[in-house]
């Protein structure tokens, strides 16, 4: 056996590096998740990308509420997104996008019943198939002039939603576990993400559009084959082509109302 020469220390054994090993398919597909924290540091760029000036309140109560919906969503499966870049870029850059054009509606309602000298009534928005809350919530942040329900089918959803109320103290936002036909309620604007074609979606909800109501539908690509499938009683007054920052895909938001007679 041979030693290490007189007064030289013997060389010591390479210890095996744990980050030497190639990181497992599990660990790699592992989805990024954020604190609020990290949440507030990626608002502002999104919020001046589409134009908005929201308030450190504001910018505060979605970073908490896309914390709760991470959470949450690990149990109840709330969105089929599960790292928040994703969720960033997807869901919440996505629904801030509407903000400036329902803000316009907004005003010129405002204008509309000032002109007839009626005072404007609060607003009532209902958000159909919202699922963990999207756009609603974010509505109920952004605006909270309004009042916001959000209805699904889905008893857990629906109550996540009635959660994010009381932990964000969102008192304008409610959660209805129901099918929006039964919901015996009238909305001044009727909006939905990705929950039915636009001709399910006005006769699912026609009984609870209040007069002068609108329906206000977020798409992707403009789905030329269900304009054509309207019925003839409801009018596309126009059509905003959105552009969500992080998203390179189309999208656009899609206004209807009864037509008048």
């Amino acid at each position: 056996m041979n030693r290490p020469p007189p007064g030289r220390p013997a060389p010591a054994r390479k210890a095996l590096s744990r980050t030497a090993a190639p990181a497992s398919p599990e660990a790699s597909d592992r989805p990024i998740q954020w604190d609020e924290a990290t949440w507030l540091q990626a608002l502002p760029p999104v919020l001046e990308a589409v134009g908005l000036d929201l308030s450190p309140a504001q910018q505060t109560q979605l970073a908490k509420y896309m914390g709760l919906l991470s959470h949450w969503n690990a149990t109840y499966n709330l969105t089929a997104l599960r790292s928040a870049p994703d969720m960033l870029s997807h869901h919440l850059a996505d629904c801030l996008t509407v903000l400036r054009p329902l803000a316009s509606h907004l005003a010129w309602r405002a204008a509309a019943s000032e002109g007839q000298g009626s005072a404007a009534a609060p607003v009532k928005l209902l958000d159909v198939g919202s699922g963990g809350g999207l756009p609603g919530v974010v509505l109920a942040i952004c605006c909270p002039e309004l009042h916001v329900s959000c209805v699904d089918t889905v008893g857990k959803k629906a109550a996540f939603i009635r959660q994010v109320g009381a932990e964000l103290r969102l008192t304008h936002l409610r959660g209805e576990h129901a099918r929006v036909e039964q919901l015996a309620q009238q909305y001044d604007v009727i909006t939905s993400r990705a929950f039915a074609s636009l001709e399910d979606f006005v006769r699912l909800t026609r009984a609870q559009l209040a007069p002068r109501g609108v329906w206000m539908a977020m798409k992707g690509k403009l789905p030329e084959d269900e304009l054509a499938a309207l019925p003839p009683d409801v009018e596309v007054f126009h059509v905003e082509h959105l552009h969500v920052p992080g998203l390179d895909a189309e999208r656009c938001l899609i206004w209807m109302r009864p037509r008048s007679v």
